[in-house]
């Protein structure tokens, strides 16, 4: 019996030391960005490290008054708020479509989007909005960042609507509605918590990409991304700067995810991980 206390005692202590792990790898690089965004470049790059060092709040008056950061900050909103609506309006009945009749082959194809590196897209996707204008443009940057939404989207939503219950849907149909009354009054309806997190997560993608914004954006439509971007030089990195964009840069998705983790964590096992 003592054995397999002692067991129990030694398994009980891996795990916790795995958590702590994980949590080390995970939170570290975050804590020292948000330190180092609030220190000279002279001690964020200083060997060995300093772990204390003067506090400035520099970094972040630049990045305000000498970025034009509140511009900047709209122009993501919009490309991401775009490209997230999109997705959804172009996922959402594809992904049912793929539920009810059993496409999921089809619905592959579009996850290949996701799985391919971006660069793949990039090139096509830049020389079409060359020939017809339309580069450092709204509308290029969202159709792009949809290609990138839409596949989340798409996966997510088949394994909420194959969770739907097709008796209901049947007869609604027995009584006169046509497919897409059903989808619209009641399989959307049902689905609303795996909608609320192909949305969120839609939206976290987008917000953090980066490669397309960085060739197709001009000085018009720049996103955050593509801004912090600016920090680095040829010659010399300004960190602090740096540090500061990033950490304004990740402060939307980890309060989307903070706030709504409850509703994030149901919406997942109650579809897309049975699927």
């Amino acid at each position: 019996m003592k054995r397999l206390n002692w067991r129990g005692a030694l398994g009980k202590m891996f795990v916790y030391l795995q958590i702590i792990l994980m949590l080390f790898l995970i939170l570290f690089p975050i804590l020292w960005m948000v330190l180092s965004s609030f220190r000279y470049n002279v001690d964020i790059t200083a060997y060995p490290p300093k772990l204390i060092a003067p506090v400035t709040g520099e970094n972040y008056v630049n990045l305000v008054q000498t970025n034009n950061f509140g511009r900047i900050a709209v122009n993501s909103v919009i490309i991401v708020t775009g490209s997230t609506l999109l997705g959804m309006f172009l996922g959402v009945p594809a992904a049912y479509a793929a539920a009810r009749f059993k496409k999921q082959n089809w619905a592959f194809l579009i996850l290949l989007a996701r799985m391919s590196p971006g660069i793949l897209f990039l090139i096509p996707w830049y020389m079409v909005a060359l020939a017809v204008q339309m580069t450092d443009n709204y509308i290029t940057l969202i159709l792009t960042h949809t290609v990138i939404t839409m596949p989340v989207i798409v996966w997510l939503m088949i394994s909420f609507f194959e969770e739907l219950p097709p008796e209901m849907e049947e007869s609604a149909m027995m009584d006169g509605c046509s497919r897409f009354q059903v989808l619209r009054l009641i399989a959307i309806p049902l689905a609303v918590p795996g909608i609320a997190v192909s949305a969120i997560l839609s939206f976290i993608f987008s917000w953090n990409y980066f490669l397309f914004a960085l060739v197709l954006a001009g000085f018009k439509t720049m996103p955050l991304t593509v801004a912090a971007f600016q920090f680095i030089g040829t010659s010399a990195v300004n960190w602090g700067g740096l540090m500061a964009a990033a950490t304004v840069i990740s402060v939307p998705p980890m309060i989307l995810t903070m706030f709504l983790q409850r509703w994030l964590v149901r919406g997942l096992t109650a579809g897309a991980v049975k699927g």
